[in-house]
């Protein structure tokens, strides 16, 4: 790629933050997302400050809304010449009170609009950029912590926990990964998800009241490889566990689960798209 374009999601601290600044450094345009003007607003001086030569720009979208992040990719569609590649880093955790279960504006459970619903939609949003950019790249953050979907409680109604719901989340997600790299074939669009690194020092981690036990930068660096390595470059439709090509939990290789999940997910965020 020559001076490739990235836009990353929750670009505003821990390993957004980090993925930032190492594609800064390596020169090109990094679009930076955040739900927080004034936090958005400093990593972007810091991004510049760090690399000089490097362009960036802004976004402003809360996750926990999808018609926030349907409007933000109508911003990025309109203000953006090109996106080689999109990383869907931005997280909801298992939070503060794990047995409180909160939902998002649309009335999903969080953890599955934020880490599942907002980037399929923002990915959806952005195809027409990404395909017009190709070859590009489409690296979702996901997690080794995966759990199987319940389909009669898909928005874990009953007993909740932040932990699970944060795992089940992160399986739809990689789900949809492998959807959309079979949908995209022939494109010159990959699409991969990637566990980066265990219990890095981010503010998720330390909410949930785990103990953190690595930095962010090691998990910048498989991220940044599924970016910008020539190597990956026609991989698709893979989950990655840090470096090594890796297989998911069980479920994420059922067709008939990634079929009934795939539909209710259109059908959400079309629902949003409509203002129902």
């Amino acid at each position: 790629m020559n001076r490739p374009t990235t836009l990353i999601t929750g670009a505003t601290q821990g390993l957004g933050r980090g993925i930032a600044l190492d594609l800064a450094r390596r020169g090109g345009t990094v679009l930076l997302h955040g739900r927080d003007r004034v936090r958005l607003d400093s990593v972007a001086a810091e991004v510049r400050a760090t690399a000089p030569e490097a362009t960036v720009r802004t976004y402003l979208a809360d996750l926990a809304d999808l018609r926030q992040v349907q409007a933000m990719a109508a911003r990025i569609l309109v203000a953006e010449p090109r996106l080689d590649a999109l990383v869907n880093n931005a997280v909801a955790g298992g939070g503060t009170e794990p047995l409180r279960r909160e939902v998002s504006a649309q009335g999903h459970e969080l953890r599955f609009a934020v880490n599942h619903l907002a980037p399929y939609a923002l990915v959806r949003g952005l195809l027409p950029l990404l395909t017009s950019s190709a070859p590009a790249r489409v690296v979702n953050v996901a997690s080794i912590g995966q759990e199987r979907i319940d389909f009669d409680d898909v928005m874990l109604e009953r007993g909740y926990e932040g932990l699970r719901a944060y795992c089940r989340s992160k399986l739809a997600l990689i789900m949809a990964t492998f959807e959309l790299a079979g949908e995209l074939a022939g494109t010159r669009v990959t699409v991969n998800a990637v566990h980066p690194a265990h219990l890095m020092d981010t503010q998720g981690v330390r909410d949930y009241g785990l103990t953190p036990v690595i930095g962010v930068e090691e998990g910048v660096r498989p991220t940044v490889r599924l970016v910008t390595d020539p190597e990956p470059a026609g991989v698709t439709g893979r989950y990655f566990d840090r470096f090594t090509d890796s297989r998911a939990h069980e479920q994420a290789y059922d067709a008939e689960a990634r079929k009934r999940l795939m539909e209710l997910t259109d059908r959400l965020v079309e629902e949003a798209h409509a203002g129902r």
